[in-house]
């Protein structure tokens, strides 16, 4: 029985990597539609919030083209629903501000 010697004379092949990058000459376009959703979260009075049978209290929103409610975040209190809510109309209107392009926000002389 042999017993197994490296083979010495053996060199390293080099390794080669792959990889693949894309880059963007723009930034990717929103959808109208994605923009009609937005404003439509950014209103409060299209939200509401649902107390489930648990005792905990969930977060809804009304879906723009039909007459149905998606719920979005359940939270302890009727407070922190009502937080979670402010949170994500503001969340969106930002989203708004961000989409009309960018905005200068100081200037030097």
């Amino acid at each position: 029985m042999k017993s197994a010697k490296p083979n010495i004379n053996l060199k390293p092949k080099p390794m080669t990597f792959y990889y693949q990058t894309k880059t963007w000459n723009s930034q990717p376009q929103i959808s109208e539609e994605t923009i009609n959703l937005w404003k439509h979260l950014s209103e409060k009075k299209n939200w509401r919030i649902t107390q489930l049978h648990n005792g905990f209290y969930q977060t809804e929103y009304q879906d723009p083209k039909e007459d149905t409610w998606h719920d979005v975040t359940r939270r302890e209190t009727l407070e922190g629903a009502e937080q979670a809510i402010d949170a994500s109309v503001k969340h969106y209107a930002k989203k708004l501000e961000y989409v009309s392009g960018p905005k200068v926000v100081k200037t030097f002389k």
